[in-house]
């Protein structure tokens, strides 16, 4: 079971991940967290990771359209986009799944949201990736 929607990408790793979050800016997104998974392993653990950044995604108008049809709605967001390196040393590019996201919550005014930020991200994807999902 796929809990993801992925896309390779070409081009340096920090390159990947600016066009990664001008495309999601371009699909109305913004970026509230960017967390250097890579750099804290390294900092916390003392552990070398692989490149690895996950990125918080919001679009503020459907957070709060989500959150008034589902108050605990705020536990799974906001929705995450990781940049990766992979062992080959391609680089990534997967978001979170909101179709299976939201249907955590068992609620059907979600359905609507979750199609929306879906096509989003596909749009997203394959702006920033090869063409490949």
């Amino acid at each position: 079971m796929s809990y993801t929607m992925e896309t390779s990408a070409t081009g340096a790793f920090d390159k990947v991940v600016e066009r990664t979050v001008d495309a999601l800016e371009d699909e109305g997104f913004g970026v509230l967290c960017d967390i250097d998974v890579r750099s804290t392993f390294e900092e916390k653990l003392g552990e070398e990771f692989r490149q690895y950044r996950i990125l918080g995604a919001c679009t503020p108008a459907l957070a709060h359209e989500g959150l008034t049809a589902e108050r605990d709605l705020g536990a799974l967001l906001p929705c995450n986009v990781i940049v990766y390196e992979t062992d080959d040393g391609d680089v990534t590019v997967s978001a979170v799944d909101p179709q299976r996201l939201v249907g955590i919550a068992d609620n059907d005014a979600l359905d609507s949201i979750a199609t929306d930020v879906t096509d989003r991200f596909e749009r997203m994807l394959s702006t920033v990736g090869n063409g490949t999902r």
